[in-house]
């Protein structure tokens, strides 16, 4: 267990990130996390973001502070199981390799090494910075190495309870709630990606009315994500604004299997006010709009599953 000023430090760096969190609604930009938080009349760093393990100068003890998965290039959807062991229900996180095959770079690699291995040795919370986008993190936190395995060069990482398991006494809750919380870290990760990867692929505009109000912009699951065909990929999402969205969740509008927008009967019959007509009635066989890469576009089949369900229910 690290000391208690070093634990204070670890306090202080998570509530600063929590509150970020909250103010940018849970995807915080690099730019406001690189200001750094402060502690003892002093700002303390919170990584470069460069390099994925982070211990700052201003710690007393030898464990890192901050882990940090790069989020993906652009064009290169990277899978969003990677870094996650289904056996064990941890996120997996590797040993940083040096970049070059020099004796500074090595020895630099090996001193964080060093610091994530401590992380593991004295069960100290830290914060694992997950990007989903180029820019954008999720911060978990805390989340503790569970387990070290230097022959595969890997560490299993679990998230905590943010009170009980930050106190004086470490580490109190037990396997299965860390494994609940994880994978709730998990379910937003895989929220935060599927929205930035269909918006992206929509050009930021919902499929049907083209509205650009990013903050009324969702990104709709074709097949649901808990179905085995509910996967995370652009191909099972339309970027709908928060009406449609809503409309299309509860079954009163639905979209075939070319594309095409229909609104359910009872809808089209009822006179009401410019919202009904204009926002639902208007877009009855309509086209929705689809990404320009062909790779992108919706999946046929899983339309034509979804597009049965409205049916059914309208």
């Amino acid at each position: 267990m690290a000391d208690e000023r070093d634990m204070d430090l670890r306090r202080a760096a998570m509530d600063h990130v929590r509150a970020l969190a909250r103010v940018f609604d849970d995807l915080v930009p690099v730019g406001a996390l690189r200001q750094g938080f402060e502690f003892e009349g002093r700002r303390v760093s919170l990584g470069s973001f460069y390099s994925g393990i982070f211990r700052p100068r201003e710690a007393r003890g030898p464990a890192a502070l901050a882990l940090v998965t790069a989020p993906p290039k652009p064009g290169r959807d990277a899978p969003y199981e990677d870094g996650f062991d289904p056996e064990s229900g941890a996120f997996v996180y590797h040993y940083r390799s040096p970049r070059q095959d020099t004796f500074e770079a090595r020895a630099l690699a090996e001193r964080d090494n060093q610091a994530l291995r401590a992380a593991a040795r004295l069960a100290v919370p830290l914060i694992y910075f997950h990007g989903v986008a180029p820019g954008q993190y999720v911060p978990i936190s805390p989340v503790f190495v569970t387990r070290d395995d230097p022959a595969r060069r890997v560490v299993h990482l679990e998230a905590g309870l943010p009170i009980r398991d930050v106190g004086d006494l470490g580490l109190q809750s037990d396997e299965v709630v860390r494994r609940y919380a994880t994978r709730e870290a998990r379910v937003r990760l895989h929220q935060h990606r599927f929205r930035q990867l269909v918006l992206g692929a929509y050009g930021g505009r919902c499929a049907v009315c083209a509205l650009r109000e990013s903050s009324l912009l969702q990104a709709a699951h074709i097949i649901e994500d808990r179905d085995p065909a509910g996967a995370a990929a652009v191909v099972n999402g339309i970027a709908l604004c928060a009406i449609h969205h809503l409309a299309y969740d509860r079954n009163v509008m639905g979209i075939d299997p070319d594309g095409v927008v229909h609104i359910a009967s009872r809808l089209l019959d009822e006179v009401d006010g410019p919202m009904l007509r204009t926002g639902l009635q208007s877009f009855h066989g309509q086209a929705i709009a689809l990404p320009r890469r062909r790779a992108d576009r919706p999946d046929p089949e899983r339309l034509e599953i979804r597009f049965d369900q409205f049916r059914a229910a309208s």
